[in-house]
């Protein structure tokens, strides 16, 4: 149990402290920067406890917009250690509340406290208070499938070498949005297909049977990078129907890329 105010340079540490001490834990209108920490930090916590976010609308989009992190919280959503659920009406403070502590958090330049209280009155008033809140608020609507689904399916229904690729890809990057900070997830289905030569109808079929996006939104993609030269596609006939697309990379600074480069190559491309 968190007894004692905290003083950190970064969120993340209240954060493992807090989720390491609580047995449940509610989290009040928690920044973009909170809501990030808090799934890497529970990703990485072998004992993570029940952690309910309620949390602006905006701030919840925001956050997940980047297939980094919404991947991370799809599957500790489905492993039930993590509820995402909207926060109705005018934002309150940032807290974190347990049955044992009520803690604030406050950002002061390069530094953030978590102020504490113990008081036992109090803090059942407020667990309470904000779990009933909690179990009335709208659920999040998190489209984004678990990372675990992602790497399963690839290795089946791919194969290894395009999923090992595709880690070493997320690996290398620090978010995934696709607006011009890092690549989004359908741009590194696309690169890793055509690295491995695979069929456009193969990866589109993938990434829309398990919610990563529609093969119309794979096919939108597929040109965009086909016209920057990012990739290339050959004719593969078939016995019955139209010929099917196999996916290659198009320049040769592409190529000549290990996996863990070829994020960092294809964006310079882009931004070229």
């Amino acid at each position: 149990m968190v007894s004692q105010n905290l003083l950190e340079s970064e969120i993340e540490n209240i954060l493992r402290t807090t989720l390491t001490s609580a047995g449940e834990l509610v989290v009040v209108n928690p920044s973009p920067e909170t809501i990030r920490e808090l799934v890497s930090s529970m990703d990485g916590i072998e004992e993570v406890p029940v952690v309910n976010v309620l949390a602006d609308e905006r701030n919840l989009k925001d956050v997940m917009d980047d297939f980094l992190v919404a991947s991370s919280a799809a599957d500790l959503v489905a492993s039930d250690v993590l509820s995402l659920r909207v926060l109705d009406g005018e934002p309150v403070n940032s807290l974190l509340v347990s049955p044992d502590a009520v803690i604030s958090l406050v950002s002061a330049g390069d530094q953030v406290a978590g102020l504490t209280t113990t008081d036992e009155a109090f803090v059942e008033e407020a667990y309470d208070y904000y779990k009933s809140r909690w179990e009335d608020a709208e659920e999040f609507s998190l489209r984004t499938p678990p990372l675990s689904t992602v790497q399963e399916t690839l290795i089946s229904d791919i194969g290894d070498d395009a999923a090992a690729d595709f880690d070493a890809v997320l690996d290398s990057l620090q978010t995934a949005r696709g607006d011009g900070d890092g690549l989004d997830e359908v741009t590194i289905s696309l690169l890793v297909a055509a690295k491995n030569g695979e069929l456009l109808y193969d990866i589109s079929k993938w990434g829309e049977d398990i919610g990563l996006a529609s093969k119309a939104t794979f096919s939108r993609t597929k040109t965009q990078l086909e016209d920057r030269g990012l990739i290339d596609t050959e004719k593969v006939p078939i016995d019955v129907g139209r010929p099917r697309l196999r996916l290659k990379l198009g320049d040769e600074r592409l190529t000549k890329a290990d996996a863990d480069e070829l994020a960092s190559v294809a964006q310079s491309l882009i931004a070229s």
